[in-house]
């Protein structure tokens, strides 16, 4: 099923003029306009969260939202300028979330996300993700998955607070409830419905479409269509600037696996052509489809490392033809290099100065696609004493960071993702336990080393200036190893309360 996502940035202008001004920027809780024309007056043409909260909606005449907001902050707009840092956020998305994305002016994008969220742990962590990384650069936003362009933009501007998933069977239902201003209407027809007495998308999708046509025109049965997803939107996608990219145009249209396949080929053989002349090796590739219907269908895939590979390439990009829905046809096929990278030498076989290097990154590329980059890891030790900091992730086919952990002390083979509250029996406070009890099971010590004690990390947070945990190894006696500490040195009741905790099992 279509996954699309629409993002909503209520203060897009506001929020860059915040990001230009820098530290001579008003107090976040300043209530900030942009002012431009309509027609012979000058309104409202956006407003930050205060002034929203205040009232201060786009179309507000400017005198009025001068008389009505004392120590209102006005800016005049500049819409070209927006535009084109609009346009710039949606190349940004391009190269990060999917190959179909356009600006949704004024104030928003759009993209169409299909088979492209288990890359970032699902549909609510891909919104989450874009919403964090839009935040950190002082972008405020809100987004919306849903069905079709129409369910997701309205979603996205009346219902996503600060996200919203929603089933694609279920988009029409869930924006039936939203007032008729969801529709991106004219404001003229807007008020023309509302003064007759209909609220909701939900009640003008029950009336009989003819009669709506006849008396407020096909513009008003179009947009009910895209919302509920009964005819599709064209998308004017964004094109990154001087792409690598090869086409193939058929005289009539094709839509046979085997045919895509083909041809398909054909085009890695001609991109890595055009990549070998620059040197280059491809990082994403985006394979698009242009249906006769004017819906667009796209793949994408991405490498670990640099690869000119034309059977390598062809393979990742062919095992996700599956998913390409070609509809009564295919039109034509683009097949771009998204992220190019230079291609390093490396020795071959025939090497006679050095034995060539185990290479895996086929294999990663080829779970990665699959899985998701983010669920493809390895790990590396940490420059940390505590358990929990000692360990990081890093990309499968990262260089060694040469860091080892100390053979002083063993570490348990599996590192519980919490330490697990335990009840003990010891025979003195500073002695190991003699038996404990975790997950409902009691279990005997038969043998037992320690204690390890290590300190907080003072200098990270400061409830950490005081911590001390007192870790033991631990045997029961059916043979099984564990790693349980005692929370606080026993002397000062600021290291801890001596409560004990399990948080590691060695093999």
């Amino acid at each position: 099923m279509r996954r699309v996502v629409s993002i909503s940035l209520p203060s897009w202008p506001t929020d860059r003029i915040r990001r230009r001004l820098g530290p001579d920027a008003p107090p976040a809780d300043t209530p900030v306009v942009t002012i431009g024309r309509d027609g012979r007056k000058r309104v409202v043409l956006a407003a930050n969260a205060p002034a929203l909260g205040l009232g201060l909606r786009p179309g507000v005449p400017a005198a009025k939202a001068r008389a009505l907001v004392a120590d209102l902050i006005l800016h005049d707009a500049d819409l070209q300028d927006d535009a084109l840092a609009l346009e710039r956020l949606a190349l940004w998305a391009l190269r990060r979330y999917s190959p179909l994305v356009a600006p949704d002016p004024p104030d928003g994008l759009i993209l169409d996300v299909t088979g492209a969220a288990h890359r970032f742990g699902g549909e609510d962590a891909l919104l989450a993700d874009m919403i964090d990384r839009l935040a950190a650069v002082g972008v405020t936003a809100r987004a919306a998955m849903a069905g079709s362009w129409g369910a997701a933009h309205a979603l996205a501007r009346f219902a996503a607070d600060p996200r919203l998933v929603v089933a694609s069977d279920r988009s029409g239902l869930a924006a039936g409830a939203l007032p008729i201003r969801a529709l991106r209407l004219s404001a003229d027809l807007v008020d023309t419905l509302e003064r007759l007495g209909f609220e909701t998308i939900g009640d003008l999708e029950r009336q009989p479409r003819a009669p709506l046509a006849l008396r407020f025109g096909i513009d008003l049965t179009r947009r009910l269509d895209q919302v509920y997803g009964r005819v599709n939107e064209p998308i004017d996608l964004v094109e990154a600037p001087d792409p690598i990219q090869v086409r193939r145009a058929f005289a009539e249209p094709v839509g046979a696996p085997e045919t895509l396949a083909r041809y398909t080929l054909q085009l890695v053989e001609g991109l890595c052509a055009i990549l070998e002349t620059k040197g280059l090796g491809a990082r994403t590739l985006d394979l698009r489809f242009l249906r006769v219907d004017n819906r667009v269908e796209a793949i994408r895939i991405g490498t670990a490392q640099p690869v000119r590979d034309i059977a390598r390439l062809t393979r990742l990009l062919c095992d996700k033809l599956e998913t390409v829905d070609p509809g009564f046809g295919v039109e034509v096929m683009v097949l771009t290099a998204s992220l190019a990278e230079p291609l390093d030498w490396k020795p071959g076989a025939s090497d006679l100065i050095a034995a060539p290097e185990a290479d895996v990154s086929a294999l990663v590329d080829t779970l990665a696609n699959r899985l998701g980059e983010r669920r493809l890891y390895r790990m590396t030790p940490g420059e940390s004493d505590v358990p929990e900091r000692s360990v990081q992730r890093i990309a499968p086919t990262a260089p060694a960071t040469g860091a080892s952990w100390s053979p002083a002390w063993p570490r348990p083979s599996r590192l519980l993702a919490r330490p697990e509250p335990i009840e003990t029996v010891a025979l003195l406070p500073d002695q190991p336990p003699v038996s404990f009890t975790w997950r409902g099971t009691r279990r005997r010590v038969r043998r037992a080393d320690g204690p390890e004690r290590i300190f907080g990390e003072w200098w990270r947070r400061d409830g950490e200036l005081d911590a001390v945990r007192d870790y033991f190894q631990l045997e029961d006696t059916a043979g099984e190893r564990y790693w349980v500490f005692r929370r606080g040195d026993g002397e000062r009741a600021a290291t801890g309360d001596l409560s004990w905790f399990m948080h590691g099992l060695f093999g």
